[in-house]
């Protein structure tokens, strides 16, 4: 009987917290279908008589959102592809390369995650303008091609792989760059994995940044572009609700299209945790994978 009322007052919590966490999300939906008039009824109306959805045509063509949307798709991208490459890149030079100030660099690369991100927009905004790079692809897209938290998040996942498997992949002849692709990155696909999607969306997501380098109404991404809905005579809520379903819903399919993929990758990263730990010797190791 505890453990039944234990578990039903867990379930009720948890309950809560899911509907105040989709609470936003269906105040979304909802005013995306209304009338202008019924967006701002007091008390707000949850059940509209009229489904107006004719809102997502007329938010979509209120601006050029195939550009801004290509323009995210570009950007998200390129970035998030930069982002992997050199954050793999300097996970392996730290854990698996010997030079000379090793861990002065990578205590001060990490010591850059405590400086707060609107410190840094004057500074890069300076830079890129001595670059004769704003409002161009080149703001939106070469600053984020790398990322400190990818790289310690890669490096942490490189340094517990078993050292004596680089050991036996060196003797059977295979290179550095040979053990990283075909050894490494595949051994932890799954933290890659997460950090890709982490990536990703904060990338789709980004705001302020965009907004500050472009000038153009060419060169905005999604999230930039919802700005037009608001102007001096106020905002257009029905409008605006409805291109921000239309912004959030391509990583929302996303989501859904690689949620088992997430999930089994997860859960073979636990079933591996404990039972994964044996030394890896000579013969464990595939010729195939390395040549």
């Amino acid at each position: 009987m505890k453990q039944f009322v234990k578990n039903g007052i867990s379930y009720l919590l948890l309950t809560l917290g899911a509907l105040m966490l989709i609470l936003p999300f269906i105040w979304m939906l909802v005013t995306s279908v209304q009338t202008p008039a019924a967006a701002l009824a007091v008390p707000p109306v949850w059940l509209p008589r009229s489904l107006q959805w004719t809102n997502y045509i007329q938010a979509w063509h209120a601006a050029p959102f195939t550009r801004y949307l290509l323009n995210s798709v570009l950007v998200t991208g390129t970035t998030t592809i930069g982002q992997l490459v050199t954050s793999i890149l300097a996970a392996f030079a730290f854990t698996h390369l010997q030079f000379y100030g090793r861990r002065i660099l990578f205590a001060l690369l990490i010591s850059t995650m405590m400086v707060p991100g609107e410190l840094l927009l004057i500074p890069n905004f300076v830079t890129l303008a001595h670059l004769h790079w704003l409002d161009t692809y080149a703001a939106l897209i070469i600053p984020w091609l790398t990322s400190v938290f990818a790289m310690f998040a890669l490096r942490q996942a490189f340094a517990a792989q078993p050292r004596t498997r680089y050991y036996a992949a060196c003797i059977d002849g295979a290179s550095n760059w040979q053990y990283l692709w075909q050894i490494l990155v595949p051994a932890n696909r799954t933290t890659i994995a997460a950090v890709a999607i982490l990536q990703t969306i904060g990338a789709w997501n980004a705001f302020m940044w965009p907004l500050i380098v472009t000038n153009s109404e060419l060169l905005w991404t999604l999230p930039v572009g919802l700005t037009a809905f608001t102007s001096d005579a106020g905002t257009n809520y029905p409008l605006l609700m409805a291109a921000t379903v239309l912004v959030i819903l391509p990583l929302l399919l996303v989501y859904l299209l690689l949620q088992k993929y997430i999930i089994t990758g997860i859960t073979k990263a636990k079933l591996s945790a404990g039972a994964g730990r044996q030394t890896p010797t000579t013969s464990t190791i595939k010729r195939e994978n390395i040549i």
